[in-house]
């Protein structure tokens, strides 16, 4: 598939565990497979010295140097005072000046919000952007946000959090009317904390499908397919989610391997599992968009591998040529005073 792909995506090619060999790897593959355009942003001896291993389209790929990185260790602060020159803040300087349209990174994602917020602001309307991860549900796929951009956020972000899931699922994964749920300990309006309780007012009289409150067991079940909460709370149902579905398949595995009968059957099964294994797997979806900045930003898994960071890539460039952006700032200004 060489679709036509008109967005420039900057990806930080130093960022993340792997480092530059996934980055490439990933980067060529895009280009590849989509025809997305891309600028491989980091050190150029090191990043020309990878991309001679491929054949690509130099066209397509173009590098950019960055003499610094930001490591996982370094403070979110460091990318805008002791590393000003790093890939992470070369690359959204890129988006910040219109040569790119969105940026890519699976480095430091506190450091990844923070040149965000600094160089490219929130749109407006918007007060605090949010992380959006893609859960997998019985039904299909359900996003939820924040997952750990605010620890505290008052009724208001969830408000907001709801208007850009919404928009999100309409436009990256052609939902014309989702599902919007708040996360709370019951479905009963009268359930929740002081949070919960005055987003729900708000987001009640808005023209979103909004079905109420939903339980953690419900995203899973696919009742909601935009379900929004407080970054800690998302946080924490992100990384039990991904420890769950790991604890599954190594428990599968175990007992497979119990069973001799069971065992002789694995070829035959193996089409079914491969299958299950793809839904949850989050290199499916790349990365985790950083909706409300004014400008598009994928924030990769650090052990992200080349699938991960082609697939980001690839949701960089449709969010940017899908104007997800601007359709935000369109629904938000209808609630405006």
């Amino acid at each position: 598939m060489n679709t036509k792909h008109t967005a420039v995506i900057a990806l930080d090619a130093m960022g993340g565990d792997n480092g530059i060999i996934s980055n490439i790897e990933g980067a060529v593959n895009a280009t590849k497979k989509f025809g997305i355009t891309v600028i491989l942003v980091g050190d150029e001896t090191q990043i020309k010295s990878e991309l001679a291993k491929y054949k690509y389209d130099s066209s397509k790929i173009s590098v950019h140097q960055a003499k610094e990185i930001i490591t996982m260790d370094d403070a979110p602060s460091s990318v805008f005072r002791q590393k000003k020159e790093s890939s992470l803040a070369v690359a959204v300087g890129l988006v910040a000046n219109g040569k790119a349209g969105a940026i890519v990174s699976a480095g430091n994602s506190g450091a990844i919000m923070a040149a965000s917020l600094l160089n490219l602001k929130t749109l407006p309307q918007i007060t605090r952007p949010a992380i959006a991860t893609i859960l997998p549900t019985i039904t299909g796929k359900c996003v939820v946000l924040d997952v750990g951009a605010n620890v505290s956020c008052k009724p208001k972000n969830l408000f907001e959090f709801a208007i850009m899931g919404n928009i999100y699922m309409k436009e990256i994964f052609g939902i014309e009317s989702p599902k919007v749920g708040i996360l709370s300990i019951g479905e009963e309006k009268s359930k929740g904390n002081e949070l919960t309780l005055s987003a729900y007012d708000l987001i009640e009289k808005t023209n979103l499908n909004f079905i109420g409150n939903v339980e953690g067991r419900d995203i899973p079940q696919g009742k909601a397919d935009v379900v929004v909460c407080d970054g800690f709370v998302g946080n924490v149902v992100l990384k039990l989610s991904e420890g769950i579905a790991e604890m599954l398949f190594k428990l599968i595995k175990s007992e497979v391997k119990k069973h001799p009968i069971a065992w002789a059957s694995l070829p035959f099964l193996w089409g079914a599992l491969r299958d299950l294994r793809k839904r949850v797997d989050y290199t499916e979806y790349g990365g985790a968009p950083l909706l409300g900045i004014n400008g598009s930003c994928i924030i990769c898994h650090g052990g992200s591998n080349a699938k991960a960071i082609m697939n980001a890539i690839y949701k960089a460039s449709e969010a940017v040529e899908k104007n997800v952006n601007q359709k935000i700032s369109i629904e938000m200004e209808k609630y405006q005073n």
